[in-house]
């Protein structure tokens, strides 16, 4: 078999890149084990505003401008829904907090996210002794339903293998590389947290943080938007709620924790006063990198060799704009973003 590209894993990232190959008429095989779960698990929001203070997302506005029309796209063509928009609303904690929000009105890269009134209404349920500050324009991407159904559609078309990518079996010949019965001008390599097994790029300073989320039924709390407060209530209809997320830099592994899931119920204590019952508990591995840019370019020696990792929380904004300026860099000559080039650690 010979193919344009070679993709290693299929998250958001590689998904992403298949994209930018599916529109320039590029042929491609994908690889995917099932070793990483962070796309599956995430919470998948999109929102331009840090909410812890109150400052604008690296980039955001241009992300936004990409990634939208990107999963509209998506939606047509596998004719599924993904993209829900939601209003979040944060709960302060203090006057501070609303003082904080009203200085951050004029910041030109949040103009029309944060609105100048506050929320005084009283829900049900919901903690909130200082109002709330609503942030416009924002939404969910079900990360789950995407990535299944994208990896399905792929299935059909025999376009994706799930077995492990074995990088011993990699032997470079001379303008491309051979790997097992494929032939492929460059690999790219969208592992996420597997990165770390990968001898090629294991050396680039990815950090792995373990979220965990829990899964709600609370039939006494009737909201339809995203609470952000000590930590988030997502709405999933029928009045069951995603509720996370943990940070946890020592445990390395995917599996839901007892300590996890203690964590965020103590913490939902403080957001909310109904009763719930626990229906799941989920866990993945992000990659994320210091300074929250990722990790893209090119292999220094091995030019086949590509990497596309490290989007961390805020994957569903990053992947589709990341992904189109590394399809332009290998393809067009088009310069990487500095500060997203691997070159800044060599």
């Amino acid at each position: 078999m010979k193919v344009d590209y070679i993709v290693v894993g299929l998250g958001l990232a590689g998904l992403a890149f298949i994209e930018e190959l599916i529109a320039a008429k590029k042929t491609f095989i994908v690889f995917e084990d099932d070793s990483q779960t962070s796309s599956l698990v995430a919470g998948g929001v999109y929102n331009p505003v840090i909410l812890k203070r109150f400052t604008p997302v690296w980039n955001a506005q241009e992300q936004l401008k990409v990634a939208l029309p990107f999963y509209k796209k998506i939606e047509k063509r596998l004719n599924i829904i993904v993209d829900e928009k939601l209003v979040i609303k944060k709960a302060f904690k203090s006057i501070e907090d609303q003082n904080n929000w009203f200085d951050a009105l004029d910041k030109p890269k949040l103009i029309g996210y944060l609105d100048p009134k506050l929320d005084s209404q009283t829900y049900k349920g919901v903690i909130a002794d200082f109002s709330f500050g609503n942030v416009n324009k924002t939404g969910r991407i079900d990360t789950k339903k995407l990535v299944e159904s994208y990896r399905n559609n792929l299935k059909e078309r025999e376009l994706i293998r799930f077995e492990n990518f074995e990088y011993q079996q990699i032997n470079f010949e001379n303008e491309f590389i051979k790997y097992k019965d494929v032939e492929a001008s460059r690999v790219v390599f969208c592992e996420g947290f597997g990165i770390t097994d990968n001898p090629y790029f294991k050396h680039l300073p990815l950090n792995e943080a373990k979220g965990e989320l829990l899964t709600i039924h609370a039939p006494e709390l009737n909201i339809n938007f995203l609470l952000k407060s000590t930590l988030f209530v997502l709405p999933l209809g029928n009045n069951y709620y995603k509720v996370g997320a943990t940070f946890n830099w020592v445990d390395k592994t995917s599996n839901p924790s007892e300590e996890g899931k203690e964590e965020l119920v103590e913490k939902l204590k403080k957001v909310i006063n109904v009763d719930y019952t626990i229906v799941s508990q989920s866990a993945g591995i992000r990659p994320t990198v210091a300074g929250r840019r990722p990790l893209v370019g090119v292999h220094p020696k091995h030019t086949q060799l590509i990497v596309l990792n490290g989007l961390g929380t805020r994957g569903v904004m990053i992947a589709p704009t990341v992904a189109r300026n590394l399809f332009n860099h290998l393809e067009k000559g088009e310069k990487l973003d500095k500060e997203i080039d691997i070159k800044r650690f060599y």
